[in-house]
């Protein structure tokens, strides 16, 4: 049962209303709250959340919203989107910060984001563009391990980690390129990657 970050939004907004003020709020002031002056479109987002059964509302009734669920269903964790990471050449880091659920047993032990991979070069690893890697928050690593690294301050990759004689190789897992070879003191080990998901 994912929900979009605006239907997240909203649902929160309702059980926060109903939990202050004894009552739920109108489609009008939940519209005022997030700035949508069209009530269709608060409509279809309230709809969406009686669909999937976290609201319940009372027929053709002003102010007859309840919350039916307290949140996300047990087995799953929300975790922030943070943008793109390249699976090619370094890319400047893209922050979008959103929120998707994850099934708890991807999400990890520790402080966990998800990354959006961009490019091919770890096809070999089963990882796609547009894949989504969960990544563990490190500043360490593994020889072997797939790390989310950053380069120069502002470019970040997602490779394989090996160290080698006072250097690191980035490897990719695609014969057609070439290993990164980098200073260990020009490069930040920002996670390491311990899921994956993917639309089909």
């Amino acid at each position: 049962m994912a929900l979009t970050k605006r239907q997240k939004e909203i649902y929160d907004f309702v059980r926060d209303f109903i939990e202050g003020k004894g009552y739920s709020p109108s489609l009008q002031e939940i519209g005022r709250h997030f700035d949508l002056s069209a009530v269709a479109t608060v409509h279809k987002h309230v709809s969406n959340l009686v669909d999937k059964g976290l609201l319940r509302r009372g027929r053709n009734q002003n102010r007859s919203l309840e919350v039916v669920a307290s949140g996300p269903p047990v087995g799953v964790r929300e975790l922030p989107l943070y943008g793109y990471v390249a699976a090619g050449q370094p890319i400047e880091a893209i922050a979008t910060p959103e929120r998707l659920p994850v099934p708890e047993a991807l999400a990890g032990k520790g402080r966990t984001y998800v990354l959006r991979v961009r490019g091919d070069s770890m096809i070999d690893e089963q990882v796609r563009d547009g894949d989504l890697v969960i990544v563990e928050e490190r500043n360490t690593a593994s020889d072997g391990e797939m790390v989310i690294a950053l380069l120069h301050g502002d470019e970040v990759t997602l490779k394989k980690f090996y160290r080698e004689r006072g250097r690191v190789r980035l490897q990719p897992a695609n014969s057609e390129m070439a290993p990164i070879f980098v200073l260990e003191d020009h490069l930040r080990i920002q996670g390491v990657v311990v899921g994956l998901m993917r639309r089909f």
